[in-house]
């Protein structure tokens, strides 16, 4: 892909849990006038609609079944985004516990993560400023012709540190544990794994600040916009 300064440009910013996608996203998309959106936040909005309407997660039958079911909808603006499912705001809803025991069994199923996918392409495709969208395989699978792949990675320490911090109360060295768990689920499942693209640019966050990291990207648009012209 080629592109302007005026044109649409789509940033993927992939990596496990904890290294900062988020908050590098939002702040990178505000800055930069562009669109955002959480992919993690679909996957789990379909698994909350799972929980929510007694469909067992533990059967891949039954979550391909009703993959289709679930009404989701991403509100793209980076001050506040927003997810609901067939109408009902599940911001909050989806960062449970529970959600976030077994999101990882339901984005392993085909079916949705096809169904997602889709989801996600239509969303980036109608920004029309551009987007940038954060995953675990957004620069392998959903936009493998995004025009800057990041690929965010931080310590396993760092990042527990980091998550529990964002959850009040929460052990470090569980969530740690329950991140490296995470990790092996969603590197090792058979359709789309956590991985890092092969033209994707390594972002080790685990000794910046998260302003130092938005910076670092920030600039590697820029670059890749300079090399455009």
């Amino acid at each position: 892909m080629s592109y302007t300064v005026e044109s649409a440009v789509i940033v993927a910013i992939d990596g496990p849990a904890g290294t900062g996608k988020s908050s590098t996203s939002k702040a990178v998309a505000a800055a930069l006038g562009l669109s955002y959106l959480d992919t993690g936040a679909q996957y789990r909005a379909i698994t909350w609609w799972m929980i929510s309407n007694g469909v067992d997660t533990a059967d891949p039958a039954a979550i391909a079944a009703a993959a289709g079911k679930a009404l989701i909808v991403s509100g793209t603006d980076p001050a506040a985004p927003t997810i609901t499912v067939d109408g009902t705001d599940v911001a909050a809803a989806v960062r449970s516990q529970e959600v976030s025991a077994q999101v990882s069994a339901v984005s392993a199923v085909p079916e949705v993560r096809t169904r997602i996918t889709e989801l996600q392409r239509t969303i980036a495709a109608g920004a029309a400023r551009g987007i940038v969208v954060e995953g675990r395989d957004i620069g392998t699978t959903v936009l493998p012709d995004a025009h800057l792949k990041i690929f965010l990675t931080a310590s396993p320490e760092a990042r527990a540190a980091r998550r529990s911090a964002e959850i009040k109360g929460s052990d470090v060295e569980a969530t740690r544990q329950a991140l490296v768990r995470r990790d092996a689920a969603d590197s090792g499942r058979a359709t789309s794994p956590l991985a890092k693209a092969d033209d994707a640019v390594e972002v080790d966050t685990t000794e910046l600040t998260l302003q130092q990291v938005v910076d670092r990207v920030i600039g590697l648009v820029e670059e890749r916009r300079t090399a455009a012209r």
